[in-house]
């Protein structure tokens, strides 16, 4: 395998025998590649919580220019809402 670099990983005891169980199973050829099948899981995880967090930085920086902020009426808001529900829900049947 090209492009590998060693590293040492700590594991719990519990951890270690699940991984040994793995292979000895045969469900994983080696240790080794159970673990860069956990750092790619990994890997894919962090990519999307790096994507939301730019997101969201996005969104907090277009409210904040959006102007300034004015006060809602919540229960009126939730009134609208429901009604949009009601009549969604009307439209579908």
């Amino acid at each position: 395998m090209s492009n590998v670099e060693k590293m040492s990983v700590a594991v719990t005891t519990r951890q270690a025998a699940m991984l040994r169980d793995a292979v000895e199973t045969g469900a994983y050829a080696t240790t080794s590649e159970i673990v860069r099948e956990a750092v790619r899981d990994w890997s894919i995880k962090w990519e999307a919580r790096q994507a939301d967090t730019r997101r969201l930085r996005e969104m907090w920086e277009e409210g904040k220019g959006s102007g300034k902020p004015t006060p809602v009426d919540f229960d009126k808001l939730r009134d609208e809402a429901r009604r949009d529900l009601d009549a969604a829900q009307k439209h579908a049947r």
